[in-house]
């Protein structure tokens, strides 16, 4: 049989909110972390905000010799990656190593040092780059230095698959515990994708919302009026345990990770399959594999990235899957907060799932001023809500057609 696995720690930094206490405060209170880019200049871009963490300070949590060898995104993720471990009782060192994991990814990776370096071999030539190029730029740097830190010895690596990333990680850690590989594995992602080149790239794809005169209303998912997401950055970070060691050591036990849906759309390379195809069946796998019922399942942190097709087609997705049960169930899209943060995005909000089910309260879906005609469900707008949860599904859907689904469950 497979091993039963809990959440024992947590932990995040994004633009509403530097710990797991303030982010979580800042979501009832429908707090907006989307603001006008004043990184670099941005004058000649469509779009000119961004979803920003200000006033980051890494030396609170890091040794600032590591910094200056560290990308952003690994700054971001080893930030939430302490207080994740520190949120599970680790730091007395009462688990065994080698039987302790990382899984930590993004969907981008290094992209401002590699940024960085490529204007330098232009304006300089090769011989004046970094030796730390490489080990700055590659994702899978991250996880090496969450083990280096704490001295984890178990499996460590990440996995790439854009917006999905996070929620991949957190599913193959799941599976990691169930299957007796390891004991403890940190999972989650981090992105810090808002860089000239990365804000280039997202502008020409037209995926972005230009609304950059309102920028705290340009993030609005299953909105009539929505026109694109918007870029965010930050982390998020799980500790999953496998029940009886969590239980056999005293740890605080969130809530327990109970199934994992993975499915690609095989449709193209951006756009979701107009079916939702992709998207049902991953729901489906974890809802059967979590062994519960449909009908249990009474909180949705959609994918929700406030883009004209994947709203609509996530909400197909979910009527196709839970019928008419589906209008029944409250769904919310924290992406209106703090924008979509890409790799980051599944590990985030399956914090919020847990945070949900542990709370009894559903973070809204905020900027859902005009209603979608198409969109009929139940999408919590602009308010949160009291309401006892006892099961909530994390959906993660990715450019190049992958999709994950986590369903989490209070632990009882």
């Amino acid at each position: 049989m497979k091993r039963r696995v809990v959440v024992t720690g947590m932990g995040v930094i994004t633009p509403i909110g530097k710990d797991l206490k303030e982010f979580w405060n800042s979501l009832l209170s429908c707090s907006n972390g989307v603001s006008k880019i004043d990184r670099f200049d941005v004058s000649q871009y469509s779009t000119q905000i961004a979803g920003l963490i200000v006033g980051f300070d890494p030396g609170k949590r890091l040794d600032l010799k590591e910094i200056k060898r560290m990308d952003l995104v690994t700054q971001y993720a080893l930030y939430a990656a302490h207080e994740a471990v520190e949120d599970a009782g680790l730091l007395d060192g009462r688990y065994d190593p080698f039987r302790t994991g990382v899984i930590v990814s993004s969907g981008i990776g290094g992209i401002q040092t590699l940024e960085n370096e490529v204007v330098k071999l232009h304006e300089n030539g090769p011989r004046r780059i970094s030796p730390f190029l490489i080990p700055m730029m590659i994702v899978d740097i991250t996880p090496g230095f969450i083990s280096m830190r704490y001295g984890f010895k178990g499996p460590n690596y990440s996995v790439v698959s854009a917006c999905a990333s996070s929620a991949h990680a957190i599913g193959d850690a799941l599976r990691m515990i169930q299957y007796g590989d390891a004991d403890i594995m940190i999972a989650g992602g981090a992105e810090a994708p808002v860089t000239p080149i990365g804000l280039a790239g997202f502008c020409s794809m037209r995926a972005l919302s230009t609304r950059n005169d309102e920028p705290e209303k340009a993030s609005r998912p299953f909105d009539r009026d929505r026109d694109g997401f918007v870029m965010g950055e930050g982390a998020g970070i799980v500790v999953l345990e496998e029940l009886e060691h969590a239980r056999r050591r005293g740890a605080k036990i969130y809530a327990e990770i109970a199934g994992y849906g993975a499915t690609a759309d095989a449709y193209h390379i951006t756009a979701p399959h107009p079916e939702g195809e992709g998207a049902i069946n991953s729901m489906r796998i974890a809802i059967q594999e979590g062994g519960i019922r449909p009908e249990e399942v009474n909180y949705i942190n959609a994918h929700g990235t406030s883009t004209m097709l994947n709203d609509m087609y996530e909400t197909l997705a979910i009527k196709k899957v839970f019928g008419e049960i589906a209008y029944k169930i409250p769904i919310s899209s924290t992406k209106s907060m703090i924008g979509h943060t890409i790799g980051a995005a599944g590990a985030i909000e399956g914090v919020v799932c847990v945070l949900s089910i542990v709370n009894g309260i559903i973070p809204p879906t905020i900027n859902l001023d005009e209603p979608d005609p198409e969109l009929d469900l139940d999408y919590v707008p602009n308010k949160s809500r009291k309401q006892n949860v006892s099961v909530a599904i994390s959906n993660s859907f990715a450019f190049g057609g992958h999709n994950v689904s986590l369903v989490f469950k209070k632990y009882v």
